[in-house]
């Protein structure tokens, strides 16, 4: 079977990344790049296109569209309105009607959209769901995620960093809000505070989160980019090799029988299934490291061949969205929010 050839559009530092990630992965081919910059033209030697509207019909299979968010939703409807199923970065948009619009639009045309919440196809991720799946902690009561590291002061010399939208719930939590989503299940409700008292931007810089669960369980999270601290996924999980790797927790997931530390998928448990009086033991799953992004363009390609559904679809990242928008609006309305209520 011929590689799937896919085209990059947007070749920032993420669409940097999707290009590197394309050439390692297997059964996928870049194919072109798609850049308003003509200086990208140096990033591969394939052939070069300053829009979508310039891609040559039947060239390419797919589309992964990694352009600044503010584009997404044109982009994508431009891949759909060709027939091209297209892998959008995350967020789908910058807002929940702009990414409802998006997949009711694929949907209705039956055009493959996939979101680029990629840290669902880290191997880790798997072995944590599985393990939960399978009720080894039991019954999931409570979560907790942790965000909390210092972005560097020239990181804001970028002026939609300091606009809202450019703050770490929408650029960061995000990311965690998808794996609790897929870790736990659906959030039903959201209570947020957010303040800027460290930076003073019109943007928050830190957030506490009460979440409701589907399932009946609770859940916190705690997020700050002003904070310099080893407690988030980036400085932990050692997916991104950029950052410093730390062996501390960045997600804690407990059950009634036992409970579950990530990154370093370690199990905590009572002897005999007991109770505080009993031994606190401890335990380790085990799984093989692969590059989450590899692994993502490789779904992707496998899509495009009609072998195996989206692991994170356009529904699911809208869906994730969604939460984030309620967490915004209870933050400025000061009130609890039912997702899509």
């Amino acid at each position: 079977m011929n590689d799937v050839r896919l085209a990059v559009v947007g070749v920032g530092l993420i669409g940097r990344r999707h290009v590197e990630a394309i050439h390692r992965s297997a059964g996928v081919t870049l194919a072109a790049i798609v850049d308003p910059d003509h200086r990208t033209r140096e990033v591969a030697d394939v052939p070069w296109f300053p829009t979508l509207a310039e891609l040559p019909a039947g060239s390419v299979d797919g589309v992964i569209l990694a352009t600044p968010n503010g584009m997404h939703v044109d982009g994508g409807l431009a891949s759909i309105a060709m027939g091209l199923p297209v892998l959008v970065e995350k967020p789908l948009a910058t807002d929940v009607a702009g990414a409802r619009r998006l997949v009711d639009v694929a949907e209705a045309h039956g055009v493959a959209i996939l979101t680029g919440h990629h840290r669902r196809h880290n191997p880790l991720i798997a072995a944590a769901k599985s393990m939960i799946d399978s009720g080894e902690i039991g019954r999931v009561v409570s979560a907790q995620a942790m965000f909390w590291l210092r972005k560097p002061d020239d990181y804001f010399d970028v002026e939609w960093r300091r606009q809202p939208g450019g703050g770490p719930v929408f650029i960061n939590l995000i990311h965690d809000i998808d794996l609790l989503r897929h870790l736990v299940g659906e959030i039903t409700a959201v209570q947020a505070i957010t303040s800027n008292t460290v930076r003073g931007f019109d943007v928050e810089d830190t957030a506490v989160i009460v979440f409701e669960f589907e399932s009946g369980a609770l859940g916190t999270a705690n997020v700050s980019d002003a904070i310099a601290a080893p407690w988030s996924w980036e400085l932990t999980s050692g997916e991104n090799p950029v950052y410093s790797q730390t062996d501390q927790a960045c997600y804690l997931l407990g059950g009634d029988m036992g409970s579950l530390e990530l990154p370093r998928l370690r199990v905590w448990s009572h002897a005999d299934g007991g109770g505080w009086y009993d031994p606190i033991e401890t335990r380790h799953g085990s799984y093989e490291e692969a590059d989450p992004l590899v692994r993502q363009v490789e779904n992707f390609a496998a899509v495009i061949r009609g072998e195996v559904a989206p692991l994170v679809s356009g529904r699911e990242g809208l869906n994730t969205l969604a939460v984030i928008g309620a967490i915004t609006a209870s933050a400025r309305l000061r009130r609890r929010v039912e997702i899509g209520g």
